[in-house]
């Protein structure tokens, strides 16, 4: 993560607290959409949807090298998104909880 010379570790915390807040005020898939093509370039989005895809498809329980064939992504970061699903904030579990209902 870079270094903010003029902005304090409580600074840079309550940032993060506002984008998250801005994010929850946000109702349907079209306003995030918008929301995050304003806020992200096309490589991070392309990552972010990335990596869900393969939150996806661990949760569905397919191997590494098939979700790798599926959609290219590095066995590397589908070991680090497997990572976090197991023992991360519990971010990824809630989200697909929530998805599949």
């Amino acid at each position: 993560m870079k270094q903010h010379l003029n902005v304090s570790a409580r600074q840079e915390a309550q940032h993060e607290r506002n984008l998250f807040a801005a994010i929850g005020t946000l109702r349907t898939v079209d306003e995030l959409r918008a929301f995050f093509r304003d806020l992200c370039t096309p490589a991070e989005i392309e990552a972010m949807a990335d990596r869900w895809a393969v939150v996806e498809s661990l949760a569905r329980g397919l191997p590494y090298r098939e979700i790798y064939r599926v959609t290219g992504v590095s066995i590397t970061t589908i070991g680090r998104v497997a990572r976090y699903l197991a023992e991360g904030n519990g971010g990824y579990t809630t989200a697909v909880q929530r998805l599949n209902g």
